[in-house]
């Protein structure tokens, strides 16, 4: 009997599983709710990603080889001239670079499937099927048509609201809220973010993250990040930023609004019985830094990649176990980054005072160089030792001038 599977969601995390499976020739199934749809994200790809998921120059916006490191008293630190010849930061519209990955999916063999899966039907025994209940919105009505689906295995990349989550009891996860304004600017103003990204932090743009101007294609994303999800806080976080970046944003006009929310860790359960989640639905967004496309993607590739594998391409029914391995390689791969960024955040965010010293810290070049390299290729970086040593002298000294070692 062929495995058939099916695949929630159709962002970069879904479209990756749904490709790996197809090309394996799998019988593959995939959910999306809205194909024109827009999901409010800074937008940031590691360059690692653009070789490593085959994408092509076309669907990237901007080239970011600067950025600017802006502390609560409003220091500047420049950086980006650490970077290689060929270096930078990919900044992309998620409709476009969305609509990519999905329609490529398809045209290797995944069926995409334009609706709302609103059931999981749990069988219950490891042998029968599941059953997807969904609105079906291929005649271009919001309601839908009521239809079912009969599928050996799911993996949900439905996200951090992701229904497949609340089907398999997956436990909760705390989330923070992004928000972000898109603000078309004039010609003149836009020159000045061709190839340069912002990132300002201080508690009156972000209380426990950052805030950020990223350039796109015919404008600017202008956001913020938070864990306080109260509409009236965010707000007046929003209203930071835009005080704090208002002469760059001079003539600026608001193109769009948009809002949602990132987990902060993953998930308990990642894995129940034959459905695995992957991408935001399973947690994989990092803390300190808030990237959650490549880690999306990639979870979801070595997910299909272990399908396919206990599978035997496809011949047999994969059990709990098999999927689980994903979730022990993804660990084992990822762990240290995941601990190392959250020990950042901890440190880093909790007061004016220790933003102050972060900002400080990071016009150092060995800093610069190594916190790029680990972004860019994914790898925390084994520097050399006495590099090392001087990097963690650096931050305490830094720390000890800020009081942020203060309690």
């Amino acid at each position: 009997m062929a495995l058939r599977v099916a695949v929630v969601g159709g962002g970069p995390a879904g479209s990756s599983a749904a490709e790996t499976l197809a090309k394996a020739g799998i019988e593959t199934y995939l959910f999306e709710r809205k194909l024109d749809n827009a999901k409010p994200c800074g937008g940031a790809i590691p360059l690692c990603m653009v070789e490593e998921f085959d994408l092509p120059l076309n669907i990237i916006d901007r080239q970011v080889r600067k950025m600017k490191m802006i502390s609560p008293s409003n220091v500047e630190v420049s950086i980006g001239s650490t970077l290689k010849e060929g270096e930078y930061i990919g900044m992309c519209r998620r409709e476009v670079l969305d609509g990519f990955m999905r329609d490529r999916a398809e045209k290797l063999g995944a069926k995409l499937i334009n609706g709302t899966v609103h059931k999981l039907e749990i069988p219950g025994n490891n042998k029968d099927p599941y059953t997807l209940h969904y609105a079906d919105h291929s005649d271009g009505s919001l309601e839908g048509t009521a239809k079912t689906l009969q599928v050996d295995l799911v993996v949900g990349a439905d996200g951090a609201n992701s229904r497949i989550a609340k089907a398999i009891d997956a436990g909760d996860y705390n989330y923070a809220i992004a928000f972000q304004e898109r603000i078309r600017l004039p010609e003149d103003k836009m020159a000045y973010y061709q190839d340069l990204a912002e990132m300002y932090v201080g508690d009156d743009v972000s209380t426990d993250f950052y805030a950020w101007v990223f350039p796109k294609y015919d404008h600017v994303a202008v956001g913020t990040g938070t864990m306080h999800v109260n509409k009236a806080d965010i707000k007046k976080l929003q209203a930071g930023i835009r005080a704090r970046a208002a002469k760059r944003l001079e003539g600026g006009e608001i193109i769009k609004v948009e809002a949602h929310p990132i987990p902060e860790h993953p998930r308990p359960r990642r894995v129940v019985g034959r459905v695995a989640l992957v991408g935001d639905a399973a947690g994989t967004v990092t803390k300190s830094s808030g990237e959650g496309i490549y880690f999306a993607a990639k979870s979801a590739r070595m997910c299909a990649e272990a399908i396919v594998e206990f599978s035997n391409q496809g011949q047999r029914i994969p059990t709990e176990a098999d999927l689980k391995v994903y979730i022990k390689r993804w660990d084992k791969m990822y762990g240290l980054t995941y601990k190392v960024l959250d020990i950042l955040q901890s440190v880093f965010y909790r007061s004016d005072a220790t933003r102050e010293a972060f900002v400080e810290m990071c016009a150092d070049m060995d800093v610069q160089k190594l916190t790029f390299d680990s972004y860019l290729y994914k790898t925390v970086v084994p520097a050399n030792p006495l590099v090392q040593l001087k990097i963690t002298a650096k931050t305490i000294g830094s720390l000890l001038r800020g009081n942020a070692l203060a309690p």
